[in-house]
């Protein structure tokens, strides 16, 4: 008999062990943790979890945040010497990169190789959730061009993309865009139209990795509150699988 009273299943716990390739949590450099404290709020509640891997990837845009690899070093120095002083969270991993806008500034960083990526040559990279670039087909082509492998966060939230036959998500992993989906678009955190693009994209197998994009203790509040959805459970689990071992650091 199939009791009523089953264990529910939450994405934090299958998240156990996995690198966090897209966060937010190196201090006071962009819309993230404001200063270190937070940062080892932030490194503590994961580690709670299970989650003690992290690649760093604060924004870089230049009307916003015209962070250098310089500033993120900087920043990534000071959580490391923080992390050392307290004997509970030595044995966490931590590295950096970035999470580059794909602007004219990106291209001229491109243009001098002097892109932090999250391994080997697999830079991320998003869009405006406004538009995308008019000159889209070219940076992606020029990041190939370099060598590099773009890995587009979160394309379940650019609403400009969203139709049934995710045709224009076809085009752009033709040219070579991996794809990164948030753990947050599991739930209707971004909204539901987000949450129901980032389930067929899964389904669909265009997912390749998977990230917190934690800005905040709230986006881990809310984390920890995501159940497992049966029906792209089987998709979802070979992406983790897929994350923690392409990027186990």
């Amino acid at each position: 008999m199939i009791s009523i009273f089953q264990k529910k299943e939450f994405l934090i716990d299958k998240l156990q062990g996995i690198t966090d390739i897209h966060n937010h949590i190196l201090p006071g450099i962009d819309d993230g943790a404001a200063g270190i404290e937070d940062s080892i709020q932030l490194i503590r509640r994961f580690h709670s979890r299970g989650i003690s891997n992290f690649i760093c990837t604060p924004h870089i845009m230049n009307d916003y945040y015209p962070n250098t690899p310089e500033s993120i070093h900087n920043a990534l120095e000071k959580v490391k010497e923080a992390l050392q002083a307290n004997p509970l969270l030595k044995e966490i991993k931590i590295k950096a990169a970035a999470e580059y806008m794909m602007d004219q500034s990106f291209l001229e960083l491109l243009e001098k190789n002097e892109l932090l990526t999250l391994k080997d040559k697999y830079v991320l990279v998003e869009m405006s959730y406004f538009q995308a670039p008019i000159n889209l087909k070219e940076i992606l082509f020029k990041l190939q061009t370099h060598g590099y492998k773009p890995v587009l966060a979160h394309p379940e939230r650019y609403a400009y993309y969203h139709s049934k036959d995710l045709r224009k998500y076809e085009e752009l992993r033709n040219r070579g865009c991996l794809m990164q989906i948030n753990a947050l678009s599991l739930s209707p955190h971004y909204g539901t139209n987000m949450q129901a693009i980032g389930s067929k994209l899964l389904e669909a197998g265009m997912i390749d990795f998977i990230g917190s994009d934690t800005h905040r203790e709230q986006h881990i509040d809310k984390l920890e509150m995501i159940k497992l959805n049966k029906r792209i459970s089987a998709e979802l689990q070979k992406v983790i699988d897929k994350t923690k071992a392409f990027f186990k650091i």
